[in-house]
């Protein structure tokens, strides 16, 4: 295995996270500077390609990469685009009635649940109590003229 790829896989491990192609691209380059985009997606591709780690093609438009290539479930963040494992079970009876309601041959399944994860919640929460705010503020305001 070359240098560049042993690095793209300890960064994918480190990070414990399902990064986009930039994000690995970022953290490569604290130990690679010399390394190039091109050079991290082609090695990406690879590293799929031998069922090393597996690309996930979630709701977003980039693709999303993941060290871990058991079989599981993943969870989006709809604001900011975070993905991460779900704590559950993979479904195989999904598979099995499958097979026996359709002519499909069955080769796997995936999952993702798409919600709002817990720090684009609490930046919403920070936003909706400054608006609310700034509302009774203005509100305020607005009284004290016409008196």
């Amino acid at each position: 295995m070359t240098r560049q790829r042993r690095v793209i896989l300890e960064v994918l491990e480190k990070l414990n996270s399902h990064p986009t192609a930039d994000e690995v691209y970022e953290a490569v380059r604290e130990r690679l500077p010399r390394i190039s985009l091109s050079t991290v997606y082609h090695n990406l591709e690879l590293l799929c390609d031998r069922g090393m780690i597996q690309m996930l093609e979630v709701g977003c438009s980039k693709k999303h990469f993941d060290c871990d290539t058991r079989d599981h479930y993943h969870v989006r963040c709809a604001r900011c685009g975070r993905v991460e494992n779900l704590p559950i079970e993979p479904f195989s009876y999904l598979e099995r009635a499958l097979r026996h309601l359709s002519d499909y041959e069955v080769t796997g399944h995936k999952l993702e649940l798409i919600g709002i994860c817990p720090q684009c919640r609490q930046k919403e929460a920070e936003e909706d109590s400054s608006s609310d705010a700034e509302a009774a503020r203005e509100d305020g305001e607005e009284r004290r003229r016409r008196s």
